[in-house]
């Protein structure tokens, strides 16, 4: 098959892009009014965002990546400008790219540990926070090429991608993107493989990677040993909330890096993703149904009274034995989470961008 007609087939055709315009504002529309909720109501928000949205997404991230970038409201919100031809088509360099995608990481560490002392328990700092986010990701996307300022560059979700990402089965159409502007190298839609550790040209990209791979897992685990605090009242708490997912996080590189001695480095990555989600969910659905570390933190129904904790073991020992299969022990598909669009003919002008 020729590269046009491979193109040509790639290409959405009106009506299936009209459906995938329902489904997007249909996600956003969803997205506002859990917002709605967190502003007005806000013990209901917490639990539509913190303990019923955020679980799912991690395991979505494993199965189809490709349904979450189509459908991500935060990606709604920065690719509009682009879309109502607002947007200054900016082109980042690989090298501001890099220095974008290492911020998201460091921003993630950042912001997590925080919903110990303030988000998990307050629906307006929430609300201000995905607020700030999505205003932060308008600005970008009316300055920056399509999914290059925020979708693969500053979004703090987007390493996550890449690393849940690593087994991807279902390669979809992609709904944003028209035609290929080559807005971002590689792009992380469209290159079959894609993980944290893809590039490691430049130091930006090696910590990244490393951060991402080597010591997220750790950081997960230090996370769950940590219980919600109602706000910061003192330098203690504020050091607590950090501590344990630093210690993890510290211990997890260093396993990392003496494993990497030994096995094979898309093995390592493999294993290592396998972790950090099995490791998520191990602590977060007890959690959800009262049998968390720490008592009513993170809960969405108290059935303690209602089910045997036997049944919570095998539920968490059978979601990680699905994650391991999936993203280790199955066959490793080199399947792009979204199909690559056709390319821009740039000789016609159809992309006008310009270096910052």
């Amino acid at each position: 098959m020729n590269t046009s007609s491979l193109q040509s087939e790639n290409q959405l055709s009106s009506r299936s892009i009209f459906i995938w315009r329902i489904v997007q504002t249909l996600v956003w529309l969803v997205g506002a009014g859990i917002l709605f909720n967190l502003i007005f109501f806000p013990t209901i928000g917490l639990h539509l965002f913190w303990n019923i949205l955020i679980p799912v997404a991690p395991a979505l991230i494993v199965v189809a990546v490709g349904v979450w970038r189509n459908v991500c409201p935060m990606a709604s919100n920065a690719l509009l400008p682009r879309h109502m031809g607002y947007s200054k088509k900016m082109k980042l360099s690989i090298g501001q790219t890099d220095k974008l995608n290492l911020i998201s990481v460091i921003a993630l560490f950042l912001i997590v540990p925080l919903r110990h002392a303030i988000f998990d328990t307050n629906g307006l700092a929430t609300a201000i926070l995905i607020l700030s986010l999505a205003a932060i990701a308008i600005i970008i996307g009316f300055l920056f090429e399509w999914k290059s300022g925020w979708c693969s560059g500053l979004c703090p979700v987007h390493p996550v991608e890449k690393l849940y990402g690593l087994n991807n089965k279902l390669s979809l159409p992609n709904a944003h993107c028209d035609n290929c502007f080559r807005c971002v190298t590689p792009c992380p839609d469209s290159t079959p493989g894609i993980n944290p550790m893809s590039s490691k040209v430049t130091i930006y990209q090696r910590l990244t990677g490393f951060l991402m791979v080597g010591a997220f897992p750790g950081f997960v685990w230090g996370w769950f040993q940590v219980p919600d605090y109602s706000g910061i009242t003192n330098i203690e708490q504020l050091i607590t909330i950090y501590k344990m997912p630093l210690i993890g996080l510290l211990i997890s590189s260093a396993l990392f890096l003496i494993l990497k001695r030994f096995l094979k480095e898309r093995t390592l990555i493999a294993i290592f993703s396998a972790t950090a989600v099995s490791c998520y969910y191990w602590y977060r659905l007890p959690a959800l149904v009262g049998f968390g570390i720490f008592p009513n933190d993170g809960m969405l129904i108290d059935l303690s009274d209602s089910i045997p904790k036997w049944s919570l073991t095998v539920t968490v020992v059978a979601t990680t034995l699905f994650f391991f299969w999936w993203i280790v022990v199955r066959k490793q598909n080199k399947t792009s989470w979204v199909n690559r669009p056709p390319y821009a003919d740039i000789s016609k002008n159809q992309i006008q961008v310009k270096s910052v």
